[in-house]
């Protein structure tokens, strides 16, 4: 990712921009057993806590790289019931990255967030369809397939 990835303005731009990012040899004690690095790259977002929330292994392409980030740092405000938050970087991949392998993930995780922080099963049935016409083919349009009955 050093030859093709980083050096793009706007990925470096976006890096800087939205992480603190630490760069360590995937056999440096402790981080390779605490985190589990077994293969480069592999791209980990953490909280202020340190707690992972997001993991990807392998290039990335600049196209691929920023999408799979504010995925990444959607899940950490998710995971922190920061729904507001989370469905703010959802909806930019949506919106900014449709073509992404981070998009039908982004789009499952939208349903969710909006049923989780309305508790109207709605988010989800829509979820479901959106993801059923747009990707049709991707695992998260399976995982979301029990919310057409909704």
């Amino acid at each position: 990712m050093d030859a093709v990835s980083y050096p793009e303005k706007k990925v470096n731009e976006f890096i800087t921009n939205s992480f603190i990012p630490l760069r360590v040899r995937s056999d440096t004690q402790p981080f390779a057993t605490n985190f589990n690095l077994k293969w480069t790259p592999t791209l980990i977002v953490l909280d202020t806590e340190g707690k992972e929330h997001h993991r990807t292994i392998g290039f990335l392409s600049p196209e691929e790289l920023i999408p799979s980030l504010l995925l990444g740092i959607a899940k950490v405000h998710f995971d922190l019931n920061e729904f507001k938050e989370a469905l703010s970087k959802l909806e930019k991949v949506l919106s900014d990255f449709p073509e992404s392998s981070s998009a039908p993930e982004s789009m499952y995780l939208r349903g969710v967030c909006l049923y989780k922080s309305t508790n109207n099963p709605k988010g989800l049935k829509d979820a479901y369809e959106q993801l059923q016409n747009k990707y049709p083919e991707s695992e998260w349009t399976k995982r979301a397939y029990p919310y057409r009955l909704l």
